[in-house]
């Protein structure tokens, strides 16, 4: 008994930990025009920007925790905006740091997710993501919120145990496409209602009325790590470092 538990358990290890085959090239490809299927076309956006805005949020509230603060709980809401409260000194670096990690949480993510990919950690990538979407429930305080937590989550767990390797890497790729391309474009909405006079309280004005530096350099830090992230990231998953 114990010998075959013992042999599940290093089975189970070398899956999660263990390095798998990188799909074709026509994958890797597909993956990313699917991926901007979902981010370009306005009206799917607004559906798919859900999965950004759990990133966005679920960055302010580990940065939050890692700088320690205190983070009393996090709220989803349909029109894709989202809110994190976390309670500690309201100046300061741990304050700065957690206010700065929402737009720059996706791309991030995404670049991530494309190390983990170009190394061939598939599955680990995707246990990965199920642990940091089964830890950001338990601080969900809005049934919307419990809601699409749950949708995402459930999605990675049924792709992880049921799928086989090709839907596996293919749904790895798109995922990491996704952060990675969708974490672009947030950024440039906000320009586009600070220009309009709107979004007074965003994350790029409340950094700069804790740090003094104007909204504007704020938003060219979003704009630079999203940029970065997705041509570090894309240079990654498309095997293009020894062209």
């Amino acid at each position: 008994m114990d010998s075959t538990a013992a042999t599940s358990l290093a089975t189970v290890w070398d899956e999660v930990f263990g390095s798998q085959p990188d799909p074709d090239t026509w994958v890797v490809v597909a993956t990313m025009v699917a991926a901007l299927a979902v981010i370009v076309p306005h009206p799917v956006w607004r559906l798919s920007r859900n999965a950004i805005t759990i990133a966005h949020e679920g960055g302010h509230g580990l940065v939050a925790l890692l700088t320690g603060r205190s983070l009393s709980g996090i709220r989803l809401h349909s029109d894709t905006s989202g809110l994190t409260v976390s309670r500690g000194k309201p100046t300061g670096l741990g304050m700065i740091l957690t206010a700065a990690s929402g737009y720059t949480a996706p791309p991030l993510l995404g670049l991530g997710g494309a190390a983990l990919l170009a190394a061939g950690h598939i599955t680990a990538l995707l246990w990965l993501a199920t642990l940091l979407l089964v830890a950001m429930l338990v601080m969900i305080r809005n049934a919307y919120g419990a809601l699409t937590v749950l949708v995402s989550g459930g999605t990675f767990v049924a792709v992880s145990w049921l799928a086989g390797p090709q839907v596996q890497a293919a749904f790895a790729y798109a995922v990491v496409w996704f952060l990675l391309l969708g974490g672009v474009r947030p950024a440039f909405e906000l320009q586009a209602k600070r220009m309009r006079g709107g979004a007074g309280d965003s994350d790029a004005d409340q950094l700069s009325r804790l740090t003094h530096v104007p909204a504007g350099v704020w938003l060219f830090l979003f704009h630079a790590v999203s940029l970065c992230s997705l041509i570090a990231g894309g240079t990654w998953l498309l095997d293009l470092r020894g062209a």
